[in-house]
């Protein structure tokens, strides 16, 4: 199995020899045990039992190809070949023979049935000697391999084998027998999913031993880079180490050698390409592939081969074991707690067998040989040395090199040398720097240096420079020997030490010493230094190797050069190149550090005599170049546009300098093709062993032309590169600054002009931790709000707000604080929408009154103010929509519905349930179904909330189930209802109330909006009846569940254009009552829900209703609006109404008064957008009072708002367009709103013209609202502010008897509406103030729907409390109409007209629109300029406009990009013309828009009009001389030439004592 949970595959094999149709085959063979899974490279290891052979085999995915092959070959397979084992094809290549046969068996005994199989074995790791079975093959691609337990694993020729408890499985016996039934061709067969080829297997031997199974099997890889694939033959005590080498298409193993080291075991040290061996005597040996590098030494052990004499440490002795390689010593090691030590220190692990102290006293009887049974637990450097006693020993090998320097200077010298040369060297280096009692990490370059100058052939005793190295410790005697310790007297030897050391160098070129005149003292050089040269040894491996090993540690020189960190590093490597280029002669080379370090090069004067005969013994590099490359004269040629050649390089070793250059090729040069296709033009790659002529570089130079412009997106591909090549922020700190200048000047020109998709390594590196945080989503921490905050004028006591929850405390106060900081709205609005304290019952009572009336009449009083009480939750949720993130321990909190009061003076608490007067019966039941929507809506889409969750907020009391009915529907509105279980569904639906139902319904089809879920489907169907077939059992829905499935189908099938859902619900728009009192109440909700689904079903199809032609749907719907003769009815439930009904005779026509307003606005929605003027013609306002009297005034409000979303384009934002809409025969002959008379006439009936009027007018503006919903247009504000205070005006004139006040109340609260959807979200205060004047009228006219339609206008003002906003889409269109219907209940549970239910579908038309800048060093909201740009449109050019953001922003799809505008915070772009992804995933993250302060600025709110700057803050109030004020002082903050020269002229202080105060003036002026 590729994966423990995948199902169980068998694996196949492809076998060289065979043909097409048989050479791949199953693998099934007991005989084969895996020993060894690897992951890089993906090869296997198994071992045959039979044969006594290990296989090597590759493993892949298996091609298409050879599954049909094999598929197809298993069917064809005949019984003789059944037999054939998987180890034969082993046999057969090890005999040298072709495999004529298969070497396989067949699929069908693979699948045989009669077998036995046994416990499962024991789990093996990949590295573990533990067998398992073929059939485990794949899952050598998981961290562990094993056979698990279950039944599956019958259907394979499995061979389990139980471990011997000796030496980890180290022999096996089978315990399963094998049948060769096989199954009958109906089996199934299973298709392989891995397979395997051969690649090697071990030559067979003269002798050979049934326990000659590898027990151990690993990868190492040696000094050069070469891997061996080595596995320990425990019963041999060999170590087989194979070596492998890649294709040169690298697709391909291949197995040279095999190299037998006898071993009793051993272990890989990954992390230096090593390899531990046990000797059979007990020594631990180091290996480097299958060279030995020496023994390996424990300090305070003794080591094998030493007598029983040697003394050991006492057991009081603090021991830590030390691993040091290197050739048998007799010295006694001593102080080995020093830390300086550069071995690394074992830990000696305590064991319940045996602690520290009997190790010690046992090693210091016996040699430490004899106790090593075994290696384990090999992790990077550290080995785990197993005791014979059971005692473990952790200890850790050293690495090659501590020092950076001489980690490059090894790399380059093992890149350029042959392999057999490099590792000779890199051997005797380890042997030399490993050595017991070795250097410090502070003389490890020393040594370096003596170690490398001897291989070269120096005589480094006779160098005066390395002569006088201080190796701080002792040396191994192939260096130098031990000199005798000088007398305590001082000889000439301590001063030509003192004037010859670095210290004197360094003081000598003190300036004091300059100033003062004083001669250099030089160092005595002796008659030997003087007169004598030195040979070279040309018998030294290095000898001839000089010219190329000068050359690659002279690019390592320059590649030092480019790192300010590693600048004392090239001091100490200057010095060795000075002394080889002196002896080779390189002037140039000598001239060029001379320009570098002239004190070292003059301190260095000794020379090596080199003759012609010698100097031919040298490999003269054809690479190597007389003139010294220089990186930096390179840059320079770049920056001049003079001429170049390439750039000699080391891949790997010097990538700062192939970063360097390229970055200059692309951002100097302008050359795309540098870092793409073509780094050759710019850089030479210095390969091994090179001997062929270079191509055209040695004599043709590039010219380097520099463009006359630099382009931004140069800038942008230089720093995207450079975050692909690894490069970051601290690398550039260790870049010289004259190198770093063209990258910085990149990095700063795209840190002010970013863009939105980089990704975070490009943000890290230009410095914009902004974008950074922009990438990771973080959302700002809501925290609760202080108490100071939330203290209105006319809120409870501090006690109660304390006790009781107003359901309005998880507002997001740092961002509402930003909105609006210069008033208290946000605390007016909670005191208006608060529902949970008890109101104020004012009542005055009169002397003439008893005490018994005037209860009456303080309960009439509550009863009133009741009405607003229960209207308050809609408007509730709509301030606080997805403002919480629930805690999923805890229920949600809902706020209670108090309908009590307080009268005054005495507080009293004022109830209606003394039974003093009429209640009306379920009173409260809609009023708790909207609390519960509104605390539910409070939960944002993204809290993490699960179906147990919704279950634990069912309340035991059943009171409250209307409650959490309102619950189940926000949590589909907010998507959130989708994770409830089907069977909590069925539970509710079943079990529950018709508010549970309602709820349920609407929230599961809001969730699946215009998803077409069969599920959804059938479970509304169920209840509508319509829906049904005509044999079905007659259920008893209620009538408000039928109204809210059909609307729920509407939304699951919205805009599908689905023809029979179609179809159903355009005659379900028209249907008759039936008999008794089937369909006979409340008929006009569902009409007009039928109307409203099946205008969300065609929603904006306009006449491309396909499939629909049949129908005639205008025209049906036609005559629903206008009415005439009933058609007959058709389709599956013509029968249901055959019968007439016997409660109300209708007759043949259609009743206009119920059919009407589901018509129209099915007409409106489905030719929504579509400008169709045939279509709104039918819908035109009728121009004859003929006609007028045929027709309900509240009608042409929907007939003018309906035409009106037909010709959207043609809707204006003023007041003549609103008038336009009515006919001119009302014009003419209504009642203005502006006068006072009224006029009579016995020809005109005033009352009909003037409702016509106030209707039509409504109609126009809510149209106008639907229009500009969300965009807070300036002119449609003023429209709809004008017809509001005209209509406010009318209330309170003569033209009122007229009109009727209820029309003149719907009509107002339609326009209130209209301009709260225009200004959704945006906390208007005018608007605010029409609200709160209605909300204190509570008698006459106003009743239970008024209230909540002016609650609901105070609710859209402040739309999820200032962070959402409404969207024009027809989605959202249909959504709103359903919620903003302009007919409102009479009373609490009046659903006859609309299902009170469908007020909250505005949630479906609701986006976050508002965008919060977030600081993102204080990680707090801030403010910041923003730049918004239109895109260009029929109405209006592209248009720039500036916002203080946080702010709302228009519709998406009408911007172009959004901008962070200067001067305070860095710039940054979002571009919307290409998508507006990016936007709206940061608008749905709370619209956290993270911006960076630049330097020397302060935030807007700290410093709102910029004085407090550090530019401004130069000129003091206190002295407001502007003697104190330096013009020069401007440029460090900026280079505008207006600013410049503004404070040349404007700043400088003047002589004229009555002109001092001028310019001062004129700079606080220009800061205005």
């Amino acid at each position: 199995m590729l994966h423990p949970l995948d199902e169980i595959a068998p694996v196949v094999c492809r076998s060289p020899g065979l043909s097409d149709a048989s050479r791949i085959q199953y693998v099934s063979d007991s005989t084969l045990r895996i020993v060894f899974t690897s992951c890089e490279p993906s090869i296997i290891m198994t071992y045959d039992t039979v044969q006594y052979l290990h296989t090597i085999w590759t493993l892949r995915k298996v091609r298409s190809e050879e599954k049909s092959a094999v598929l197809k070959y298993s069917e064809q397979m005949t019984p003789q070949y059944f037999g054939t084992s998987f180890g034969s094809h082993i046999r057969n290549i090890s005999k040298g023979d072709s495999p004529a046969s298969s070497p396989f068996q067949n699929y069908s005994s693979l699948h045989s049935q009669n077998r036995t199989v046994s416990s499962p074995g024991l789990h093996s790791r990949s590295h573990s000697p533990s067998i398992s079975n073929m059939a485990v093959l794949s899952r050598s691609h998981s961290p562990t391999i094993g056979m698990p337990s279950f039944s599956g694993v019958q259907r394979f020729n499995m061979s389990y084998h139980t471990p011997s408890p000796k030496r980890l499985n180290a022999s096996h016996s089978p315990n399963s027998t094998l049948n060769d039934s096989f199954l009958g061709p109906e089996t199934e067969p299973i298709v392989p999913q891995l397979c395997i080829d051969h690649l090697w297997t071990e030559t067979v031997t003269s002798h050979r031993e049934k326990t000659s199974q590898a027990t151990k099997v690993f990868i190492t890889t040696d000094f050069c880079e070469q891997k061996y694939l080595c596995f320990l033959v425990e019963s041999h005590h060999q170590l087989r180490c194979v070596k492998l080498i890649e294709s040169n298409d690298l697709s391909q193993l291949i197995f040279v050698s095999v190299t037998t080291i006898s071993a009793k075991d051993a272990a890989p040290v990954e992390s230096i390409d090593a390899m531990l061996v046990l000797e059979m005597n007990g020594s631990l040996v180091l290996y480097t592939g299958v060279t030995r590098v020496g023994k390996v030494f424990i300090p305070g052990f003794p080591a094998p081969s030493l007598n029983m004499s040697n003394l050991m440490p006492r057991p009081s002795t603090p021991i830590k074991g030390i691993s040091t390689p290197t050739r048998m010593i007799s010295k006694q090691m001593g102080h080995l707690e020093e830390v300086v030590m550069p071995s690394p220190v074992t830990e000696l692990r305590s064991s319940s067998r045996l602690n520290e102290t009997s190790l010690i006293e046992e090693c210091t009887f016996q040699p430490v040989g004899t106790y090593i049974h075994s290696l384990r637990d090999s992790v990077h450097n550290r080995v785990t040395l197993e005791m014979t006693t059971g005692a473990m020993l952790r200890i850790s090998i050293p690495d090659i090199a501590s020092s950076e320097l001489v980690k490059k200077c090894l790399l380059a010298i093992k890149y350029i040398l042959p392999k057999d040369v490099a590792m000779k060297i890199l051997i005797k280096w380890y042997n030399i720097y490993n050595a017991p009692g070795g250097p410090s990490s502070q003389s490890e370059w020393n040594l370096f240096v003596t170690c490398l100058m001897t291989l070269m052939g120096y005589n480094t005793d006779k160098l005066s420079w390395t002569r006088n190295i201080d190796f701080e410790g002792s040396l191994s005697p192939v260096i130098a020997a031990k000199k005798a310790r000088p007398s305590d007297m001082g000889s000439d030897e301590d001063w030509q030490y003192l004037i010859t050391s670095d210290y004197h160098q360094q003081l000598g070129m003190h300036t004091m010493i300059c100033s003062l005149y004083l001669d250099s003292i030089e160092a005595f050089q002796s008659k030997e230094d003087l007169s004598s040269q030195f040979k070279f040894d040309i018998s030294a491996p290095l000898f001839s190797h000089i010219p190329a090993v000068f050359y690659v540690l002279h690019l390592v020189y320059e590649e030092l050069k480019l790192d300010n960190l590693m600048r004392d590093n090239t001091r100490s490597l200057v010095v060795l190149l000075i002394q080889l280029a002196r002896d080779l002669q390189l002037h140039e080379y000598i001239d060029f550090y001379w320009r570098d370090y002239p004190s070292l090069t003059k301190a260095c004067s000794q020379t090596c005599i080199i003759g012609e005969a010698q100097t031919s013994h040298m490999n003269q590099p054809v690479y190597f170049s007389v003139e010294p490359p220089s990186v930096f004269q390179w840059l320079c040629c770049c920056l001049k546009g003079e001429s170049f050649l390439p750039f000699p390089y080391l891949p790997v070793i010097c990538e700062r300098t192939k970063l360097i250059i390229l970055s200059f090729a692309l951002y100097i040069l302008g050359d795309y093709s540098a870092v793409s296709s073509e780094p050759s033009k710019y850089l030479l790659k210095i390969s091994a062993g090179q001997r062929k002529p270079l191509k055209e570089h040695d004599d043709k130079r590039l010219s380097a032309l520099r463009p006359s412009v630099l382009n931004s997106s140069l800038a942008e591909k230089l720093v995207t590169w450079l975050t692909q090549s690894g490069f970051t922020l601290r690398d550039l700190e260790s870049v010289p600054i004259g190198v770093a200048l063209p990258i910085r000047d990149a990095i700063y020109h795209c840190r002010t002009q970013p863009s939105s998709g980089w990704s975070e390594d490009v943000c890290m590196l230009i410095g914009r931790q902004d974008l950074i945080k922009q990438a990771h989503e973080v959302t700002i921490a809501k925290g609760k709000s202080t108490v100071g905050q939330m203290i209105g004028s006319d809120l409870p006591p501090a006690n109660e707000t304390e006790d009781e929850d107003d359901g309005m405390n998880d507002m997001n106060q740092e961002v509402i604080s930003l909105i609006w900081c210069k008033d208290l709205r946000v605390q007016e609005v909670r005191r208006l929408l608060q529902s949970s304290h008890p109101v104020r019952v004012n009542v005055v009572q009169l002397p003439e009154v008893s005490d018994h009336e005037y209860i009456e009449e303080k309960e009439n009083k509550l009863l009133q103010l009741c009405q607003r009480t229960m209207a308050l939750p809609v408007g509730r949720g709509m301030f606080t929509l997805f403002s919480y993130h629930p805690v999923p321990t805890e229920p949600l909190p809902i706020p209670k519905l108090n309908l009590t009061g307080r009268a005054s003076p005495r507080n009293t608490t004022v109830d209606l349930n003394s039974g003093n007067i009429d209640i009306p019966p379920n009173m409260a039941n809609w009023s708790s179904f909207h609390n519960g929507v509104a605390a539910g809506l409070k939960i944002a889409p993204a809290s993490q909330i699960d179906s147990a969750w919704i279950a634990y907020n069912k309340p035991k009391n059943a009171e409250l189930a209307n409650e959490y009915a309102g619950f189940l529907m926000a949590l589909g509105l907010s998507e959130h209802l989708t994770k409830l279980a089907t069977l909590n569904i069925h539970d509710y639906l079943t079990k529950g109330n018709e508010m549970t139902s309602i709820g349920l319904l609407l929230g599961v089809s809001a969730a699946k909006l215009g998803t077409m879920d069969m599920s959804i489907t059938r479970l509304l169907s169920i209840h509508i009846p319509a829906l049904l077939p005509p044999t079905s059992t007659e259920l008893d829905v209620p009538h408000n569940v039928q109204v809210a499935s059909v609307v729920g189908l509407g939304l699951v099938y919205q805009g599908t254009g689905h023809r029979h859902n179609a179809e159903v619900l355009l005659a379900e728009i028209g249907r008759p009552p039936g008999p008794e009192m089937e369909y006979c109440t409340d008929r006009e909700s569902y009409s007009l829900a039928a109307g409203l689904a099946l205008g969300m079903v065609c929603l904006g199809h306009g006449s491309n209703l396909i499939g629909m032609s049949d129908l005639n749907v205008p025209e049906q719907l036609y005559q629903y609006m206008v009415g005439g003769h009933r058609r007959s009815q058709t389709g599956i439930n013509r029968e249901k109404h055959k019968s007439p009904s016997y409660q109300i005779k209708e007759g043949d026509t259609i009743n206009t008064d119920v059919t009407c307003p589901g018509a129209t606005l099915a007409l409106a929605l489905i030719y929504l957008k579509t400008n169709n003027r045939s279509i709104a013609e039918w819908l035109r306002a009728p121009d004859t009072l003929f006609l007028l009297d045929f027709i309900k005034p509240e009608f042409l409000l929907l007939r003018t708002f309906a035409r009106c979303l037909i010709m959207w384009d043609e809707i204006v934002p003023d007041s003549e367009w609103v008038n336009s809409n009515v006919p001119q025969i009302i014009r003419e002959n209504s009642v203005s709103f502006h006068t006072e008379e009224i006029r009579t006439s016995e020809d005109l009936n005033m009352e009909t013209l003037a409702q016509a009027h106030v209707y039509i007018i409504a109609g126009a503006c809510m149209a106008l609202g639907f229009r500009f919903a969300g965009s807070a247009n300036e002119k449609a504000f003023s429209c709809l502010h004008k017809f509001v205070k005209e209509f406010m005006h009318c209330l309170t004139s003569s033209t009122a008897t007229i009109t009727g006040h209820y029309n003149l109340q719907t009509c107002l609260s339609v326009i209130l509406l209209s301009l709260s959807m225009v200004m959704a979200g945006t906390g208007d205060l005018t608007v605010l103030q029409f609200c709160r004047f209605l909300h204190k009228k509570t008698g006459g006219e106003m009743n239970y729907g008024f209230h909540m339609a002016h609650h609901m206008s105070l609710g859209l003002l402040f739309l999820g409390g200032g962070r959402y906003t409404l969207s024009t889409s027809n989605s959202a269109i249909a959504a709103l109409l359903c919620a903003l219907y302009p007919h409102f209940p009479a009373h609490s549970t009046d659903n006859r007209y609309h299902l009170q239910a469908l007020r909250h579908l505005y949630v479906l038309a609701a986006e976050p629109r508002l965008l919060v800048p977030v600081d993102v060093d204080t990680n707090t909201p801030c403010y910041a300029l923003l730049e918004i740009t239109y895109k260009e449109t029929q109405w209006y050019k592209e248009t720039t406009v500036e916002r203080m953001a946080p702010t709302l922003l228009p519709e998406l799809h009408l911007l172009k990009q959004v901008r962070v505008k200067g001067p305070r915070y860095w710039e940054l772009t979002i571009d919307v013309s290409n998508g507006t992804s990016h936007l709206q995933v940061i608008l749905s993250k709370d619209g956290i828009l993270y911006v960076k302060l630049r330097a020397g600025q302060l935030s807007y709110k700290d410093d709102p009009r910029g004085w407090q700057s550090l530019l401004a803050q130069t000129i003091s109030h206190r002295n407001p001389e502007v003697r104190s004020f330096k013009p020069e002082a401007i440029s460090a903050f900026t280079s505008d030439p207006a600013l410049l020269l503004f404070a040349e002229y404007f700043c400088k202080s003047t002589k004229n004592a009555e002109y001092k105060h001028e310019p001062l003036v004129l700079f606080s002026l220009y800061s205005l």
